[in-house]
Formats: C-alpha cells, structure tokens, sequence
C-alpha cells in the first residue's frame, strides 16, 4: 500500500504544479500589461522577444517548483494536500478568466 501513497502524492504534486502555473501565468500576463504594454503586433514587423513564450516558461517554471515544494511538504498529509487543490484550482481559473477578459 505504501507504493500508491507515493504515485497518490506524485499525483498531486504534478496537479498544484500544474495549477499553480496557471495562476502564475495569468498574473504575469497581467503584471505585463499594467507595467509594460507590448506594441501592437500589426505594426510591428519583427521582434526578438515573444512575450507568449517567455510568460509559459516562466510560469512554468514556477508550476515546476510548486511541485516539487508540494511532493516535500505534503509528504504524510495527502488528505490536506488533495483537499487544499480543489479551491487552488477554483482561484487560477478565476484568475485565467479574468486575465482573458480584461487584458486580452
């Protein structure tokens, strides 16, 4: 039984990483156009910086060591982990749906 509390916990792990990238990427999104406003691509003919790219891997990377973080501290606490996921995920699509609506 102690090997399915471990894929249980890699599990969930993965999940909040995947949440929690999510929500990071909604917010950097929205920190960029608040701070930053990028150009308008219809007139810009070329640019080095891909601003998409650069808020996935770094949301990403952020999701990634969420996950990592998760699988260490909720070690032994997979009820309180998987029950903490389901308003976890209720706040990212929140904040993704938000994101979407107000800054395109």
């Amino acid at each position: 039984m102690r090997g399915h509390d471990g894929r249980v916990q890699g599990a969930l792990s993965l999940a909040w990483g995947l949440v929690v990238a999510a929500a990071a990427y909604a917010i950097l999104r929205s920190v960029q156009v608040l701070r930053a406003p990028e150009p308008n691509p219809a007139v810009v003919v070329w640019s080095a910086h891909a601003g998409f790219f650069w808020r996935a891997w770094t949301a990403g990377y952020i999701g990634g060591m969420t996950a990592v973080l998760v699988a260490f501290v909720g070690r032994g606490r997979l009820e309180a982990t998987a029950g903490a996921l389901a308003p976890a995920t209720l706040v990212a699509a929140t904040l993704l749906a938000l994101t979407s609506l107000f800054f395109p």
